[in-house]
């Protein structure tokens, strides 16, 4: 039994996040590394798939760009739009010996993660109690 179309999708993000928060930790904790480049993971796309797939059925919202040519602008074989892709983080200083963590950035993202996770566990523990509450009203009209 479901106990609604949106648990699995949260339960997605909730894996998300938590993966989010490791590479973040990673991040911080290879700051003095050299040569290391700060991780970072995008599911924002994978979700927003996941979820038009489960409210709007299995229709394509992808925009499709007019191609002249069969081989313009390649798909990348290893791009899933129903995963997380992991980056590396660019635009950030990268430090006489090759690293690019910037302590700042690190500790803010790691800050929004986590206000999200608590946010999606939040939704999920509400989400629940919606569910619980209809089944001990079932029980009640017996």
């Amino acid at each position: 039994m479901e106990i609604s179309k949106a648990h699995n999708l949260m339960k997605s993000a909730l894996n998300y996040r938590a993966v989010r928060q490791n590479l973040i930790s990673s991040n911080i904790s290879n700051i003095d590394t050299p040569f290391y480049k700060s991780r970072d993971i995008n599911f924002e796309s994978a979700l927003s798939y996941q979820a038009n797939k489960i409210f709007d059925g299995e229709k394509d919202q992808e925009l499709k760009l007019a191609k002249t040519d069969g081989q313009h602008l390649k798909q990348d074989p290893d791009y899933h739009k129903d995963r997380g892709t992991l980056f590396l983080r660019d635009g950030h200083y990268s430090r006489n010996d090759g690293n690019s963590v910037d302590l700042d950035v690190e500790t803010t993202e790691m800050s929004k993660n986590s206000t999200m996770f608590r946010a999606l566990v939040a939704s999920m523990k509400k989400d629940s109690m919606i569910f619980k509450s209809v089944v001990s009203a079932s029980e009640k009209l017996n």
